[in-house]
């Protein structure tokens, strides 16, 4: 493993456990040449998956982008950091298993939508404001309305 502070290529692991939510598993190391200490995670990956996105483009899954959006999604709300590694873990799994090598984005935002709305309702208008693109405040307000009432179902 690469140094982040001076580039060199080997670094010894000090020590390693499994994370909070068990899909990955946390090293500690030190740089051989520097001696910085920094940490890096281990993840499994069952295949190599590409998002389909508009226009036919084609990009590597990139687990750290739907962590950012649904990060962003819910900053500054009551949303513990273990249950949005939860929610990123589980859509990655649901991406995974589901025998397909290509996924449209699409698909990738419904189960971040369905995600956030069983984890905050704040978080899930935000993200449905940029997902679904909304062009005027009528639209966020028809949103934010349909919300409402499936709340009080």
């Amino acid at each position: 493993m690469r140094c982040p502070f001076c580039s060199h290529e080997n670094s010894q692991v000090k020590d390693s456990r499994p994370s909070e939510d068990g899909t990955s598993i946390r090293r500690r190391r030190q740089c051989e040449d520097c001696g910085a200490r920094f940490t890096t995670f281990e993840r499994v990956q069952l295949r190599e998956l590409t998002v389909v996105k508009s226009g036919s483009r084609r990009e590597p899954f990139d687990r750290t982008k739907l962590d950012r959006s649904i990060a962003i999604a819910c900053r500054k709300r009551p949303v513990p950091q273990e249950r949005i590694d939860r929610l990123v873990s589980s859509i990655q799994r649901q991406v995974e298993t589901s025998g397909e090598s290509e996924i449209v984005s699409t698909r990738i935002g419904e189960m971040v939508m369905d995600g956030l709305k069983a984890l905050d309702p704040v978080a899930y208008i935000r993200f449905a404001s940029v997902y679904k693109d909304f062009t005027e405040a009528r639209d966020f307000e028809e949103f934010a309305g349909s919300v409402g009432e499936v709340g009080r179902e």
